[in-house]
């Protein structure tokens, strides 16, 4: 016996992505922040071809809070490095 087909439904969104650049301790970054849920905002560092995607993602209510907050946390964790 052969299950019954389902088709996939699948609902089309379209998603706002705003962009922040920042020079932390003078290295460049391209931040992407993009709506994860209703006053949830996530940022990370954008990827690029080859590179790490590796990096936590940072939340906040607004896009600028979570890209300050990303911003923030790069800045201390450059600083440590740069020692």
């Amino acid at each position: 016996m052969t299950a019954p087909f389902y088709p996939l439904l699948t609902a089309l969104t379209d998603v706002n992505v705003h962009r922040f650049e920042e020079t932390i301790n003078g290295r460049a970054y391209l931040i992407e922040v993009s709506s994860v849920g209703l006053d949830k905002w996530r940022a990370q560092i954008r990827r690029t071809p080859g590179g790490s995607g590796a990096l936590m993602p940072f939340y906040g209510k607004t896009p600028d809070e979570a890209a300050s907050e990303l911003t923030r946390w790069l800045a201390i964790a450059n600083g440590r490095c740069s020692r």
